[in-house]
């Protein structure tokens, strides 16, 4: 401070540089805002959508289906929590599964279906599956196949409709925490991640380090990853994803004990990321299906995404285990 000089001038000073500085913060996440819609805007004008819309209770869901008129049985698709473009993210598997009649079902919140619905329970989830499933007439029974977080819902489907399903096979699926203490309810708050979205920083990502959130595979086309890292812009924070993932501890707490039923097949891919957790996770799975019959946990070396790098191997192991005989 020079010889003289008033504190609480200089104070002034620097208070007025920071609301200086904080207007213009503000006004380029303001533009970057303005733009991200604008943009988003023309992106899904110009953009091809895949698979067919089917109307429920509570909204429109996103089907896509491969129905090559396979002699297997149906496959049903489910994603992990979040993912942008569940008919794009199964693309490898599909593929391998071509002999298969093979349907994604992105449910609300994923892909090109609505992105608001009811309350993310187990409940509603397999209820909305079964509707849709039902709607379009797929052949029963069907093998119910999941990743991550649909763990939940393969189990809780499996239970609520046993006589529709032939096997149910899960992709580093999620088991349900034992124990026995209360789970509160969430309570209402501020989506962040819907915030920062809105902001257009998640585009500002995909768009400077695509790699961040493109799969680590080679098995993708240019186009479906270009699509993928799109949707991603588009879904990221959406309300239905948000809420399923605040009911996370109370959907696994309304499956506490459950069990697969005695007689329904199940095969359990478990994700060997070589991070040392393969040997408890396949216990944890051994330990759920102990009353299951017939079922086989398979370990795969390979990130939680199994079908990014493993779609071969998971093909080949789908087809003997569902095999008749």
């Amino acid at each position: 401070m020079k010889p003289g000089a008033k504190p609480w001038r200089s104070h002034r000073r620097w208070l007025r540089r920071l609301g200086v500085a904080a207007l213009v913060v503000l006004g380029l996440v303001l533009v970057s805002a303005v733009a991200n819609v604008a943009l988003e805007s023309q992106e899904k004008a110009a953009a091809a959508p895949y698979g067919q819309r089917v109307a429920i209770t509570g909204g429109s869901v996103n089907v896509v289906r491969t129905d090559n008129g396979g002699q297997g049985p149906p496959i049903i698709l489910l994603s992990g929590l979040g993912t942008a473009a569940p008919g794009l993210d199964f693309a490898p598997l599909i593929r391998e599964l071509g002999d298969f009649d093979v349907i994604v079902v992105e449910g609300f919140g994923y892909g090109y279906s609505d992105m608001e619905a009811s309350a993310r329970t187990n409940e509603h989830i397999s209820n909305e599956l079964h509707e849709v499933l039902a709607k379009l007439g797929v052949r029963q029974p069907y093998v119910l196949a999941g990743h991550s977080i649909a763990g939940f819902y393969l189990l809780d489907y499996a239970n609520r409709y046993r006589a529709e399903v032939s096997a149910v096979v899960g992709i580093d699926a999620t088991i349900p925490k034992p124990g026995d203490q209360p789970v509160a309810e969430p309570q209402p708050g501020i989506n962040w991640a819907k915030v920062v979205a809105a902001t257009g920083l998640v585009r500002a990502v995909a768009t400077v380090a695509p790699g961040v959130v493109d799969p680590d595979s080679n098995a993708y086309s240019a186009e479906e990853l270009k699509q993928m890292r799109t949707m991603m812009m588009w879904n990221f924070g959406n309300s239905a994803v948000a809420d399923e993932t605040a009911l996370i501890a109370n959907n696994s707490a309304a499956l506490r004990g459950a069990r697969y039923p005695d007689d329904l097949p199940v095969l359990a891919f478990i994700a060997d990321e070589k991070d040392g957790r393969v040997a408890a996770k396949t216990a944890a799975a051994e330990d759920l299906l102990r009353n299951v019959a017939r079922h086989q946990v398979l370990p795969l070396e390979g990130h939680h995404y199994l079908h990014w790098t493993q779609s071969r191997r998971m093909a080949e192991e789908i087809r003997r285990f569902v095999a008749p005989g």
